[in-house]
């Protein structure tokens, strides 16, 4: 019998168990307590796995060389920095991702962190609570600029909900869709532009060696002074100390992060200080929807590709790979 191993957070409950059992899997979840960043504690969770239904824990060369009887990680979502594409392709380990379940519950999550930091949460809810009572007039949202970096699904979804509240529209897209632009009325401009131009910048980007801090301290203070930086992509997308010195020097007037370079967040990290920062523990992708939209896809590109199926829109290596087999 086949053996899955949940090692995603939130893995505990969902679709994936009923589906991957009925078509004589067994499946189990990985031990809370264990430090799977640990490449020795993790490649023993390993050992005896024929797949994973993968978080964020990471899949190296020295976890894989270990695993020999790994033939598949389904990541639930869309990203998958944490993996070595290259080591799984050495190895013939299929990484699977699940695109376009999550992409309405980040761009909700993402509006909320600009509507909070807009009117001054947490600030607000923290004066209220030390009976600081002061009223601050802050500006309106409708009307004012985003510019959103990256307009894939995730993009596009924030880009017209955005829209919808009034907001003017900008975005940096190297590949960009000109009839969605045109229907929504969104400018497509340069990223130097987007900086200088945008009230508040999102970031929906994947984690590249490319765009490794692409928020360094030259492009935040390429910023609009007294604008939002947004991130509900990935935390190695933005250098921390360098927005941390932004933010202490009022260049920009708040930031809302569900991402961090190092997850979950340090409880000394500089960021905390800020009562203009807005905080969320990497969940903007989960709602009941997508959880178990996402749990069922990962299950199926599983079971496809047991039976010796190829879903390729969801893989994201091997691809120049003919007669794969499990």
């Amino acid at each position: 019998m086949p053996s899955v191993l949940c090692c995603s957070l939130n893995a505990e409950e969902g679709p994936h168990f009923e589906i991957l059992r009925k078509a004589g899997f067994e499946v189990d979840v990985v031990d809370r307590a264990l430090d799977l960043s640990n490449p020795e504690v993790f490649a023993d969770q390993l050992q005896n796995i024929d797949a994973t239904i993968a978080g964020s824990e990471p899949y190296t060369a020295e976890v894989l060389e270990r695993c020999p009887r790994l033939r598949a990680i389904a990541r639930t979502g869309v990203g998958f920095d944490a993996v070595d594409l290259e080591a799984c392709d050495s190895r013939k380990i299929v990484v699977s991702t699940t695109p376009g379940v999550n992409h309405h519950a980040v761009a909700e999550h993402t509006i909320a962190m600009l509507m909070a930091v807009a009117r001054g949460w947490p600030d607000n809810d923290m004066r209220v609570r030390d009976g600081r009572w002061k009223r601050i007039a802050r500006p309106r949202v409708m009307g004012r600029t985003i510019g959103i970096v990256g307009l894939g699904r995730i993009g596009k979804a924030v880009a017209w909900r955005a829209a919808g509240l009034g907001m003017n529209v900008l975005t940096y897209e190297p590949y960009p869709d000109d009839e969605f632009l045109k229907q929504h009325r969104i400018e497509s401009v340069g990223f130097d532009e987007l900086l200088s131009r945008s009230d508040f910048v999102s970031l929906h980007l994947p984690a590249t060696a490319e765009n490794h801090h692409l928020m360094s301290t030259e492009n935040l203070g390429k910023m609009k002074p007294g604008s939002v930086l947004l991130n509900t992509a990935r935390g190695r997308l933005v250098d921390e100390p360098a927005l941390c010195e932004a933010l202490r020097s009022g260049h920009l007037a708040g930031a809302g992060l569900d991402v961090f370079e190092t997850e979950p967040l340090p409880t000394d990290s500089p960021l905390l200080e800020f009562d203009n920062v807005l905080l969320a523990g990497h969940l903007a992708g989960l709602d009941e929807e997508s959880h178990e939209d996402t749990f069922s896809m990962a299950a199926e590109t599983i079971i496809a590709l047991h039976r010796g199926e190829w879903p390729g829109f969801c893989i994201q290596n091997l691809k120049n790979v003919k007669n794969w087999s499990w």
